[in-house]
């Protein structure tokens, strides 16, 4: 984990010479899988700039499909959050660089225990410069051997998100006594908090 972090690290800076561009007004929109979307949307809300993390599903070719059809791996989603964010506080490289700490992008179809191409890693581009620069950093972490093993995530068009049903929003917060949000989230939490600890929100 170390050797990934310190990559990323040097990635992020060598990423803002490349693409260099001045802060989008408004909100923006990046949409990652990262295996199961209550423990991306934890990890994500963490985040100075943040506005707002919407967990639901994408990539798939079933128009609004429910959780329990996504589990059977039929529909072709993966569980999915869209991040809303203020570029002026957080830009998308740096939103890059929390997603490829927040899960292992070398697992194919899975992430731990959960298994299936509903919890594969992929990154969801809006536009061709969210899509370079997606590519630059796998390219980059790959050639610099971050992982032991090379990364497995997609990188496709963002095309239809659907929400999920809305006990699945906030769910790490709202259910935190849960045993798998208090063994699976909150350890992959607390990691993740320790590597951002001057992004994070107040």
């Amino acid at each position: 984990m170390k050797k990934v972090i310190c990559s990323v690290a040097v990635l992020l800076t060598a990423c803002f010479s490349v693409f260099a561009s001045v802060p989008k007004k408004g909100l923006d929109t990046a949409t990652f899988a990262t295996g199961c979307f209550w423990c991306t949307e934890a990890k994500f809300q963490q985040l100075k700039g943040v506005e707002k993390v919407i967990s639901g599903f994408s990539g798939g070719h079933v128009a609004n499909p429910s959780y329990e059809l996504v589990c059977t791996g039929t529909t072709g989603h993966a569980e999915a959050c869209n991040i809303i964010y203020d570029p002026s506080k957080i830009t998308y490289d740096e939103l890059l660089a929390a997603f490829f700490v927040a899960h292992d992008p070398t697992q194919l179809n899975r992430q731990g225990n959960d298994v299936g191409t509903q919890y594969r890693s992929a990154i969801f581009y809006h536009n061709a410069l969210q899509k370079q620069k997606a590519q630059y950093y796998i390219t980059k972490l790959n050639a610099e051997k971050a992982y032991k093993d090379p990364i497995v995530t997609q990188v496709v068009p963002y095309k239809a998100f659907y929400k999920a049903e809305d006990y699945h929003q906030n769910y790490f917060n709202q259910n935190g006594s849960q045993p798998y949000c208090k063994y699976v989230i909150q350890p992959e939490l607390e990691k993740f908090k320790k590597v951002f600890k001057d992004k994070l929100k107040q």
